[in-house]
């Protein structure tokens, strides 16, 4: 697995809205902060918040693009992306966007996600 390989496996398990789909794509001292600034250290606290999401964002559809590679080596990926999302809350259609850094570690083989930063695009 490359690390654009994460990327394809990160959005087909999100699209799923199922934690045991995007669990083990983690490490299990992820930290995620979303674009609300709200900070979740942690599987455990990461499982909770994006259940959360699933639960308040029916037939979401994620995507990242425009991906920029920072750094990629044999261990370590970091990259830059836009993101775009859109479902239904409270059965009214909404979408949004932003952008994210995310830095991939690549244990025994496999890239797994150790921190992702999505915030809000200036104005």
């Amino acid at each position: 697995m490359k690390p654009e390989d994460f990327i394809t496996a990160y959005e087909t398990a999100l699209k799923t809205q199922e934690w045991k789909n995007i669990e083990p794509l983690f490490h299990d001292n992820v930290c995620v902060t979303f674009s609300n600034g709200t900070v979740h250290n942690g599987k455990s606290m990461v499982k909770v918040a994006f259940e959360n999401n699933f639960s308040v964002i029916k037939n979401e559809e994620y995507s990242i693009q425009n991906v920029k590679w920072v750094l990629k080596n044999e261990s370590i990926a970091v990259f830059l992306f836009d993101f775009f999302w859109e479902g239904v809350i409270n059965k009214k259609y909404t979408k949004g966007n932003g952008i994210g850094t995310s830095v991939l570690i690549n244990k025994n083989g496999k890239w797994i996600l150790l921190t992702e930063n999505l915030s809000k695009k200036a104005t």
